[in-house]
């Protein structure tokens, strides 16, 4: 059997889901639930802050507890990479999800660092560098509005991305079409990717930065970049308030089996 704190909770996020209780309205005072025997103060307590972890609802002094405004937005895993967007427009990938989400956006909503760097252990893996080896460090900042969403920071081999846009430190994107538009450029067409998503707890310093509720977990990007014949042209690690998307994939179903008959 569930904790009485969890079923509460459970039953005002039903309440929620269903419209019951509207973007914007303000949940009982903890005392009032209590009062109507819905459980102790910290058993109403624990509800809500379960229910706050969970992205559906806010907590302020002042305020109470209430419903979150919007929805997470819809964070595309493939078509947010499609070449037309970048390549022959100006769409880069968290615009794209913007637009997928029906939300404004502004190009300014990325603030951004460019470093050299030594690489660390998992970017110098994945790019097939030595020990010590120096790489390029574009980390960014990404917002809706005032309110951070993610970081993610490209590592790029220098000999890549020397004297591009990309180690440009001016804050937005790196130029029309991002940074996947520079490397086409410079002749490192990107071809084929590799995502790993793992959810943890955040440091305090992500907590602070990304301004995270009490209890909200990460969801943690790797993203691995190749071009046709296999370069790796970039390796990134992203950190995203798990509330605050929903991840979407829309992919063909591969059948190996048919294609290992048709090659022989």
């Amino acid at each position: 059997m569930a904790p009485k704190w969890r079923e509460l909770a459970d039953r005002l996020a039903e309440q929620i889901r269903n419209g019951e209780y509207a973007p914007g309205a303000q949940l009982p005072q903890i005392r009032d639930l209590v009062e109507a025997g819905e459980g102790s103060k910290s058993t109403v307590h624990a509800a809500y802050k379960a229910l706050e972890a969970e992205g559906l609802v806010t907590s302020s002094r002042g305020h109470g507890t209430v419903v979150r405004e919007r929805a997470p937005l819809k964070r595309l895993g493939i078509a947010r990479y499609d070449k037309a967007k970048w390549r022959d427009g100006d769409e880069v990938a968290f615009i794209a999800d913007r637009v997928a989400s029906g939300r404004t956006y502004k190009r300014n909503e990325q603030t951004q660092t460019v470093s050299r760097v030594t690489a660390p252990a998992a970017v110098a893996q994945a790019h097939g560098l030595p020990e010590g080896a120096e790489v390029y460090a574009r980390a960014r900042v990404v917002k809706e509005g005032s309110q951070p969403t993610h970081t993610l920071t490209s590592y790029y081999r220098p000999e890549h991305v020397e004297g591009t846009r990309i180690v440009d430190p001016t804050p937005g994107p790196a130029g029309r079409g991002g940074g996947f538009r520079v490397l086409y450029d410079a002749g490192y067409e990107i071809d084929h990717m590799q995502e790993t998503l793992f959810a943890r707890v955040p440091t305090a310093d992500e907590v602070q930065l990304l301004q995270l509720a009490p209890g909200e977990w990460v969801v943690e990007l790797h993203r691995t970049t190749y071009t046709a014949d296999g370069t790796v042209v970039e390796f990134a690690i992203g950190v995203h308030a798990a509330t605050r998307f929903a991840w979407t994939y829309d992919f063909k179903v591969p059948d190996s089996a048919k294609a290992e008959g048709e090659s022989k």
